[in-house]
């Protein structure tokens, strides 16, 4: 069809293209919804126009339906370049959100509890500056963050090392807690339903340790009995 002939039947109202017609049509309605929503990354349930436009453009995202239709997917690039990207569209939607949040500058800091079109946006910003989150994000994921001024959160700072209970002897853990309970109090004298807490957070029954410690210590061997003289107890002496 010459395009002479083409623009004569257009002026007489007749529809030479059908495919072409309900895309624009659809088109229009997706222009709407992406000047309300930032995205075209629309869930399956939006209606924009009286018009399903989430399940239009989801089924337009599947491999192989645009084949042949390079115009149609040059329109939709021209309305959003990221209508269909390789990641989530749900993280394309939270994305655009908080993109148009920040470019208030009232609202620049986006907390958790933030909501916009029924979304946490501030809760999801939080999990993607995570480093877990971060590191399992793709590149082009990573460059639209860092292009809004989003960052990873610092490093959180490592914990001290913990001695493991297993490290020490029952009695090498009695002989620190009492160490700790004389440091602390002046006194060896220590009640016998007394628990210490050592600095590694495991707990001593040390009342109860000095008592069957004291019982037994015709058993112990010299370098016991002295660690324990040398704490201030005369029956170890």
């Amino acid at each position: 069809m010459t395009g002479q002939r083409a623009w004569r039947l257009e002026k007489l109202g007749m529809v030479w293209s059908v495919a072409d017609e309900k895309f624009q049509e659809n088109l229009d309605a997706a222009k709407a919804y992406y000047d309300q929503h930032w995205t075209l990354c629309a869930p399956r349930t939006a209606t924009m126009l009286d018009r399903p436009v989430g399940q239009w453009l989801s089924n337009l995202r599947r491999p192989g339906t645009l084949d042949g239709h390079p115009e149609w997917e040059t329109a939709l690039r021209e309305v959003d370049p990221d209508w269909n990207p390789v990641w989530p569209a749900d993280w394309q939607r939270h994305y655009a959100a908080v993109r148009e949040l920040l470019r208030d500058e009232d609202r620049a800091d986006v907390l958790p509890g933030v909501t916009v079109h029924g979304q946490d946006v501030g809760r999801w910003l939080n999990k993607q500056r995570q480093h877990a989150t971060w590191a399992g994000l793709t590149d082009r994921q990573r460059e639209r963050l860092e292009a809004i001024g989003v960052a990873p959160l610092p490093p959180e700072p490592e914990a001290p090392a913990k001695t493991p209970q297993g490290a020490l002897s029952a009695f090498e853990r009695g002989v620190a807690a009492l160490a700790q309970y004389k440091a602390r109090t002046g006194s060896v004298a220590v009640p016998r339903g007394h628990v210490e807490v050592l600095e590694d957070g495991s707990e001593v029954k040390l009342g109860v340790f000095l008592s069957n410690t004291k019982t037994r210590r015709t058993k112990l061997g010299a370098d016991k009995l002295q660690q324990l003289a040398a704490l201030g107890l005369t029956w170890a002496r």
